[in-house]
């Protein structure tokens, strides 16, 4: 299949991260499986199809652009541990401003958690994880691959931003003002150092699978 599998998984992958999640569709489905079921089975549809997005760019012609050198994996394995720390922040956490968040009916804007340094704190993990992940992947398939990633990454935000504040209206600027009043650094509760302790757990984790699943030892 070639570039062929690899185009075809690239616009599989746009079209359901942006097709499942618009009218009609997304109302339709979420009236059927309810939010709960919705975003369970459109996560699973999105770790799917990213899955084949990986496995056709392994399998893509290798055109080499730079070699390879242990400095690059370094890079990454630094970057990597604020990423997971980002992660483990926001996730299961209200956010209104995002396109995920869980019930945002309750977010509190004097205690925004990493809302507070970012609205959209899962587009800014992506985006450094996959300029991260450019360096030690010096071939034209996966510079397109991590590149798209990053680039999804930064606008992604913008769009967001608009859709949300044609939602909230004058609700998103009010929450906005609110939240540059609380406290820039949240204060460490016990479920802040969860969330910490989540990350590092996460990281470590992830650098355990990266060679069983991905095939590449990043310590190596």
């Amino acid at each position: 299949m070639g570039w062929n599998e690899f185009a075809f998984a690239f616009a599989a992958f746009f079209l359901t991260h942006s097709i499942p999640i618009r009218p009609p569709l997304r109302p339709w489905a979420v009236a059927r499986l309810g939010y709960a079921g919705f975003g369970i089975a459109y996560s699973a549809l999105s770790l799917a199809v990213l899955v084949w997005l990986i496995a056709a760019a392994s399998r893509a012609p290798y055109v080499p652009l730079w070699d390879w050198a242990p400095w690059q994996n370094h890079v990454v394995l630094t970057v990597m541990l604020p990423v997971c720390l980002v992660l483990t922040a926001a996730m299961a956490r209200p956010n209104p401003f995002s396109f995920g968040g869980a019930q945002n009916d309750r977010f509190d804007p004097a205690s925004p958690g990493i809302i507070r340094l970012t609205r959209h704190p899962l587009l800014l993990a992506l985006g450094i994880w996959s300029a991260a992940h450019i360096l030690p992947n010096g071939d034209l398939t996966h510079v397109i691959l991590f590149g798209t990633f990053a680039g999804f990454a930064m606008l992604g935000g913008r769009l967001v931003d608009r859709r949300r504040q044609r939602e909230m209206g004058q609700r998103w600027h009010d929450l906005r003002a609110a939240i540059s009043e609380s406290p820039a650094m949240p204060s460490l509760t016990g479920h802040t150092l969860l969330r910490l302790l989540a990350g590092l757990l996460l990281y470590a984790g992830l650098i355990w699978l990266h060679p069983l699943v991905i095939g590449v030892d990043p310590l190596v």
